[in-house]
């Protein structure tokens, strides 16, 4: 199928210009996964802060699957929804032992049963540990894809599809990982982006309705 050039180009310009790997991509894939589901509506500055004491505390699945929820949440206290990612944490290892031996699925199919695993979630650690393409769609990635005019969806999914609809499989991992510094850094989110600063400008069509 004929893909969009310019959302291309745009991918292509994001890679050079955002070189680094994800902060939630720890090096190997039980750890992402754990700091992807601590990292739900709390900063990954936050998650990176308190994930090596947490981790020193509970290093395998056998461990959290062994120890209640209200103790695991002790640990978590200092970043939001702590009670329930406790609980999450608490039930998909027991389900990854009891289930997967242990081994984190290779599929979207099998991680979304995963206790505390969404689309997002799943998508990341698909994407960045195990280099399967796959577009997480965050709150960066929703937004900047309506201002590109890439989608008009009301949900995740819907972008998500609209955005594989325009780019080659081989650009899918890179849209959450350029994205996401793209947003906090320029196509922030409110109603003054730095469009002033933006590689993008000469492609997006948001740029003019803010500066008029």
């Amino acid at each position: 199928m004929p893909y969009d050039r310019s959302a291309i180009k745009i991918i292509q310009t994001l890679k050079r210009r955002y070189t680094q790997k994800p902060e939630m991509d720890l090096g190997n894939p039980e750890d992402s996964l754990i700091a992807t589901i601590l990292s739900a509506r709390t900063t990954d500055a936050q998650v990176l802060k308190v994930f090596p004491s947490f981790r020193q505390k509970f290093p395998t699945w056998q461990k959290l699957a062994k120890t209640d929820s209200s103790e695991i949440a002790r640990s978590l206290s200092a970043i939001g929804l702590y009670r329930n990612k406790a609980k999450s944490l608490h039930l998909l290892a027991k389900k990854l032992l009891n289930d997967f031996q242990g081994q984190i699925p290779l599929s979207m199919e099998q991680m979304v049963t995963l206790p505390g695993v969404g689309r997002k979630t799943a998508s990341c650690v698909l994407s960045y540990c195990f280099k399967i393409p796959a577009i997480a769609v965050d709150t960066h990635v929703f937004r900047i894809a309506k201002r590109l005019g890439w989608s008009r969806g009301a949900t995740p999914e819907k972008v998500e599809r609209d955005i594989k609809d325009l780019l080659p499989e081989k650009y899918w991992n890179e849209v959450n990982r350029t994205m996401v510094r793209f947003g906090r850094e320029i196509c922030t989110a409110g109603k003054k982006p730095k469009c002033y600063l933006c590689p993008l400008a000469k492609w997006c069509p948001y740029e003019p309705k803010i500066n008029r």
